[in-house]
């Protein structure tokens, strides 16, 4: 009879998503997917699926952030922000300028102890109902790396200096060690050896000229940035299996930073992880500007994330620059190739997945005047504003992101606003040259099919001169048929 029960189940989704998806109606799909009272609806039902052990769609939580350059306060308290309260089974962080864009960050060494900072804040709220006592780490010499450890009943504590190869294997639970570059089924006498991280990190990608500027995990030196902390690091125990979350991938280039939490039953889905990084800022080499590609699969499903910083400005031209950005971090991407079986259909280039997202702030600015863009934003006006926003100019004229998607805006520019402040930059800086005009300059775009976007909204925190921009996504597996 359980059977019988469960068949009836499969049937009804099957016949569920192909109206639903098959029915060209994306409009509705995307209202009702806003709609906390649908609670009999499929979609509820295949959210409920996504637990079980026959799991065929993910929760995926995603979001940007440019953070100015501001390292993070212990007090900052990230649970609205990562909406905590509904919990995802990915979460996807892309930041921008976690650290100054200076000359000493962009041409001598990256400091990668604020990226620590937030992975510390981040795992804080996704773990903190896991009533795990936390150990401090004190350094005990500051001429070694040697380290001193101590029992606490504290939740969160912290670490005076660190890099981010230290918070990245902290956060790390004990079921990450199952995590493979490949783990297709092989028949081998033996596995190849990749080196000592072989169970999750992945050869470099010789094609990418400029990935030396996000080495900073593979860094042994444990504090070669030498950069006190102003905020702690918790550092999880040793053996972190009752984590909720585990950090599977982390990765920095100046001051883009992106990072992806898993719920630790999920972990020993994934395999073929790998990043690419390409850099587009100064001189078009740099990588004051770009992005980081993270690539892994979740079954046999293919997964792209993308975090970028694109071309800033907003004169009339400066888009141009943008797109161009874009098209050159399609074309130059390129994945290892890692996997042990031969004509593998594990992409390596971003188009090349089943389930791609972009986020990041792609700096797309409004083609109007700043006192036009003011005088509609005091009356309201966001439709009459978004015809003129630059990225839906661009695509809608086939000249960057064709084939793309990106969920109905409904929440003011998150660009740019004044420090501390709810009031946009142009109202309080008098000055004609610092001036900047309100933009949505903070996107997430997707490409590819079995996406389905439930919120695409902003968080109103004002920590810098930008607002980040969070969305959700019921992700369905490549091998559900629609």
């Amino acid at each position: 009879m359980t059977g019988g029960n469960e068949e009836m189940k499969k049937s009804f989704i099957h016949k569920f998503l192909s109206m639903r998806m098959n029915s060209g109606d994306e409009g509705k799909l995307r209202k009702n997917s806003y709609d906390p009272t649908e609670v009999a609806s499929g979609i509820r039902v295949l959210d409920s699926m996504a637990m079980s052990h026959d799991m065929q769609s993910l929760r995926v939580f995603a979001a940007t952030w440019n953070v100015g350059g501001k390292p993070p306060s212990s007090d900052l308290d990230l649970d609205n922000f990562l909406q905590v309260h509904c919990q995802s089974d990915i979460y996807i962080l892309g930041f921008q300028e976690i650290v100054p864009l200076n000359a000493g960050n962009v041409l001598v060494i990256e400091d990668n102890g604020t990226a620590a900072k937030w992975l510390s804040l981040i795992s804080q709220s996704l773990n903190k109902s896991c009533n795990i006592n936390y150990s401090p780490i004190k350094r005990t010499n500051t001429n070694s790396c040697s380290f001193e450890r101590n029992c606490s009943g504290s939740g969160s504590l912290f670490l005076q200096r660190t890099s981010l190869k230290t918070a990245n294997k902290a956060f790390r639970s004990e079921s990450r060690r199952r995590l493979k570059s490949c783990n297709c089924n092989v028949v081998e006498p033996e596995r190849k050896i990749y080196g000592k991280d072989s169970c999750f990190a992945c050869p470099k990608s010789k094609s990418n000229a400029c990935d030396y500027a996000s080495s900073s995990e593979e860094d042994d030196n444990l504090y070669k940035s030498g950069v006190s902390a102003d905020v702690s690091t918790a550092t999880p125990p040793r053996k972190n299996q009752h984590l909720r979350y585990s950090l599977i991938k982390s990765k920095q280039m100046v001051g883009i930073f992106v990072t992806i939490w898993v719920k630790n039953e999920l972990v020993p889905y994934i395999g073929h992880l790998r990043t690419s990084c390409i850099s587009r800022g100064i001189l078009g080499c740099l990588g004051n500007k770009g992005c980081i590609a993270v690539s892994m699969t979740f079954k046999q499903t293919s997964f792209c994330f993308v975090a970028s910083h694109l071309a800033a400005g907003e004169k009339e031209g400066d888009e141009l620059r943008r797109n161009l950005d874009v098209i050159e971090i399609l074309k130059s991407t390129q994945f290892p190739k890692i996997c042990k079986i031969q004509n593998t259909r594990v992409p390596d280039k971003i188009l090349g997945h089943d389930r791609v997202i972009w986020l990041g702030d792609l700096n797309y600015r409004i083609a109007l005047s700043y006192h036009e863009t003011k005088k509609l934003l005091e009356q309201d006006k966001w439709d009459v504003l978004l015809n003129k926003d630059q990225l839906k100019i661009e695509r809608k004229a086939g000249r960057v992101f064709a084939g793309w998607k990106e969920g109905k805006i409904g929440f003011p520019p998150t660009y740019k606003y004044s420090y501390n402040s709810d009031l946009y930059a142009g109202d309080t800086i008098q000055s004609k040259s610092k001036r900047r005009t309100p933009a949505w300059c903070d996107r997430i775009l997707w490409h590819g099919d079995g996406i389905h976007q439930k919120s695409y909204a902003r968080w109103d925190s004002r920590f810098s001169d930008h607002r980040p921009v969070c969305a959700t996504f019921l992700i369905f597996l490549h091998h559900l048929r629609y």
